[in-house]
């Protein structure tokens, strides 16, 4: 969808925002900001707010935009339905809205989309198609079929309505946090920091609007830089709901007007971001979500004294792959070593290695046997352990203790 304007008015004003925010009252959460003294203190900041969109319904702040756009449909476009193009989050949200407005969606995924994502999206009562082994193709398939059935699509991004809802976030920000200096929010095709930058800078205090991207997608700050749009030829990151290879015309336009800066961060900084929130914040946030804070504790932004909110957008990650994510994050926070040993005694000599470790204070994530022996202990069995502690010093410690039982030899170790 998209309004009719005139060439001198801005794609979205304040007045849309706040009309979204009438429509989509009584479906969306109007969601907590939690405030984190530990985050401050680690970025130097005031005070950091984080604006907590995991919780929203479907678990990500894209039902706002998703219901804004679909609310406004005519009876005539109802009747026909929707259809979407989303390997995730939009997916969700446009289900269900669907489910709430009574109109039939159609939600097209490529082949990589997991499973447990697509039942999720049928869940709220969409249909979903597998077409295309990457998302560009899926998305091709969406526009086709839309011209041929006459069905509204829906774009997750590049639409002044779904931008509108998104900028609802910016509404409650200023209420919840109304002495915010900066805020931080991640990129991917820039519908959620358009919507967000368009209400704080209509705001009556100076607010700094700050982008996030991941390293192996960071195409916004090119193309803001240059006043043109850049696309990237591939992307390649671990937060993949932020992992586009562009902005579109609309949220180009918007953003030029209300992005003050851009800055990347790399997917470890990602990880370990999304490990402190588990653990400082208790709360679980996808790495597209947790893209903002790992900025906030990075040396290229300088916070001091700030109030700083940061929006974590989405919390839609499966059990194994936030596992995998918090075990690199500790690796990056200097937390979790691998070692490689050789044992003597086999399998005595296992419980004394997991008594010295519960000794000196550390945690054994892994003890597992392994297949490559070490050449210097062709006698001995080879065993890969992984041990979490409270830092580099810890972690050496441990290994140090190991190494002195009577039939333990710490072969290869890594901290990264």
């Amino acid at each position: 969808m998209s309004r009719d304007r005139d060439s001198d008015e801005a794609l979205v004003a304040l007045e849309d925002v706040e009309a979204a925010r009438e429509r989509i009252a009584d479906v969306v959460h109007r969601t907590p900001l939690d405030t984190s003294r530990t985050f401050a203190h680690m970025s130097d900041a005031a005070s950091v707010g984080l604006k907590l969109e995991n919780v929203q319904r479907t678990g990500s702040f894209k039902i706002r935009g998703a219901y804004n756009t679909m609310a406004q449909l005519s009876p005539e476009e109802r009747e026909v339905g929707v259809i979407a193009s989303s390997a995730g989050n939009h997916a969700q949200g446009v289900a269900l809205a669907g489910d709430l407005l009574d109109i039939d969606t159609t939600i097209v995924v490529p082949e990589v989309t997991p499973a447990a994502k697509i039942e999720a999206t049928r869940g709220y009562g969409a249909e979903v198609v597998v077409e295309g082994d990457i998302y560009e193709r899926s998305y091709e398939y969406a526009l086709e079929r839309a011209a041929e059935t006459g069905e509204t699509f829906v774009h997750p991004f590049d639409d002044a309505d779904v931008v509108a809802g998104q900028g609802t976030i910016g509404l409650e920000l200023l209420e919840q946090y109304p002495n915010i200096d900066t805020v931080l929010v991640a990129i991917g095709g820039g519908g959620l920091i358009s919507g967000i930058g368009t209400v704080l800078k209509a705001a009556e205090r100076d607010v700094r609007v700050i982008g996030v991207q991941p390293e192996g997608a960071a195409h916004a700050k090119p193309s803001l830089d240059s006043g043109e749009i850049r696309q990237l030829p591939d992307v390649d990151t671990v937060a993949e709901g932020i992992a586009d290879t562009r902005l579109l015309e609309t949220t180009f336009e918007i953003a030029r007007e209300v992005v003050d800066d851009v800055v990347s961060v790399s997917d470890r900084e990602i990880a370990a971001a999304v490990t402190l929130l588990a653990e400082r914040a208790k709360t679980v946030a996808e790495s597209a979500g947790a893209a903002p804070l790992a900025a906030a504790l990075s040396d290229d932004l300088d916070l001091e004294g700030e109030h700083v909110g940061i929006i974590i957008s989405g919390g839609n990650v499966n059990l194994t792959e936030h596992a995998e994510l918090t075990r690199t994050g500790l690796h990056e926070l200097e937390r979790y070593t691998e070692a490689r040993l050789a044992l003597a005694g086999w399998p005595t000599s296992v419980g004394a290695v997991v008594e010295t470790v519960e000794a000196e204070g550390s945690e054994l994530d892994v003890l597992e046997r392994a297949r490559r022996t070490a050449v210097d202990y062709p006698n001995r069995t080879p065993v890969t352990i992984g041990l979490e502690g409270s830092g580099p010093g810890h972690l050496e410690g441990v290994l140090e203790a190991l190494s002195a039982l009577e039939g333990v030899s710490v072969v290869e170790r890594t901290l990264e």
